[in-house]
């Protein structure tokens, strides 16, 4: 099936390839209706024999979600989200790159570009916008304001789909195409954001030598010592000496890395996922067990209780995947990628920190402050998970805000 998902002026013969091009999200009703048919129509498995999640996303959770998307879900809502949004389209390095753009109305606003994970896309971001961009409507102050770059990752949402493998688009890649983004739009002082994928994408963008960049800010930075995470993968008992904060994030990284089965899997053979993009339920379900803390709070999303997330929150970004036809090539980005997630980089720029209580780990202060020499910011949040823009826009705007406020 295709999917025209967006529509663009036309091209002239020749185009420049360098332009900066509106787009609108304009997807077909027929895949719409297609969706909810193939949701219709799933065949179901065995209930789990076990009374947790422990063997993945539980039977009575994927249909309460399944039930929801069929039948009450209108995707119309964040399409019109998003077409209230200055969209564009402009390609860098031979591949499409579609990103938000909003600038502030308050003068000397900072400049940031943020970028989203996996499995997610810009819907991460959407509760942010209007509290950075125009912070005097939310508790903050004008010379708080921020100007907002959000791009799609190459192979998620509506950017291109990279074609090339082995040298393709790994996070070095896509940090140095951002760093053309932001010059092509004319800044020439600027902060990156990140958290999952994006924090190792502003990790790396931070060592590859842009003067534009001024410094970054990551919620789940790049700071565990090199012998602790390879300890730590190998699945090896907490070494001795830690204090208490970093025995918990070893613990806690540990543990995530046993479960990490879907990153093996797209890091190895992530063309062999072909039922994510036969199968919305299949997809949903992939998408949804990314981590225990993740997956409980958004089980408890349709169970009637939303805490961070509503269960159109989810599904708009697993609509959006669905419908962009984006889980295979969003998947290719764990083969393409040779970097270590959460270790450390060798960053010397300035760095901000927010920890999170539910990311995969909490990052002490200091591991922070070893990892990052030029450590402007430290702070531990009272909640909020691994998606903190998504699930806590209040706090991740305030952090945010509070990070970079130094360097105004």
């Amino acid at each position: 099936m295709t999917h025209a998902t967006a529509t663009q002026p036309k091209r002239e013969q020749k185009v420049d390839k360098n332009a900066i091009r509106p787009f609108r999200v304009n997807i077909p009703e027929e895949a719409l209706t297609d969706l909810r048919r193939r949701i219709a129509a799933t065949k179901w498995p065995d209930k789990e024999p076990v009374s947790d999640a422990s063997q993945g996303v539980q039977l009575a959770t994927i249909q309460k979600l399944a039930r929801y998307w069929a039948t009450d879900y209108d995707w119309r809502k964040v399409e019109a989200k998003l077409n209230a949004l200055p969209q564009f389209i402009t390609e860098i390095d031979g591949l499409e790159i579609h990103f938000i753009h909003v600038r502030s109305k308050h003068e000397n606003a900072l400049p940031v570009i943020v970028t989203h994970g996996w499995p997610g896309s810009v819907i991460e971001q959407l509760k942010i916008i209007d509290p950075l961009s125009n912070p005097t409507a939310h508790g903050g102050k004008a010379s708080d304001a921020f100007h907002l770059v959000i791009p799609h990752m190459p192979g998620y949402g509506f950017s291109g789909k990279p074609t090339e493998s082995g040298g393709g688009w790994d996070p070095a890649r896509i940090a140095q195409a951002w760093a053309v983004l932001m010059k092509r739009l004319g800044y020439t002082r600027y902060v990156a954001q990140g958290g999952d994928w994006g924090a190792v994408i502003v990790d790396v963008m931070a060592t590859q030598g842009h003067p534009e960049l001024i410094a970054i800010h990551s919620n789940m930075p790049g700071v565990i010592p090199p012998e602790i995470d390879k300890a730590a993968w190998a699945g090896a008992p907490t070494p001795a000496g830690l204090s208490a904060d970093e025995k918990l994030a070893y613990e806690r990284i540990s543990a995530f890395y046993a479960s990490l089965g879907y990153g093996y899997q797209m890091g190895r053979r992530p063309q062999t996922l072909y039922g994510m993009a036969d199968s919305p339920v299949g997809l949903a379900a992939y998408l949804l067990d990314h981590d225990e803390r993740s997956l409980a709070l958004i089980s408890r999303s349709f169970d009637g209780v939303p805490e961070g997330l509503t269960r159109d929150d989810v599904l708009d970004n697993i609509t959006l995947t669905w419908l962009t036809n984006t889980a295979i090539s969003a998947a290719r980005l764990y083969w393409e990628n040779k970097f270590a997630f959460v270790d450390v980089k060798g960053v010397s720029i300035p760095v901000a920190v927010s920890v999170f209580p539910d990311e995969l780990y909490p990052a002490p202060r200091s591991w922070a402050q070893r990892a990052y020499p030029n450590l402007i910011y430290y702070n531990k949040l009272p909640q909020g998970g691994h998606f903190a823009a998504w699930e806590q826009p209040q706090l991740f705007s305030q952090e945010v805000r509070a990070a970079f406020r130094s360097l105004r």
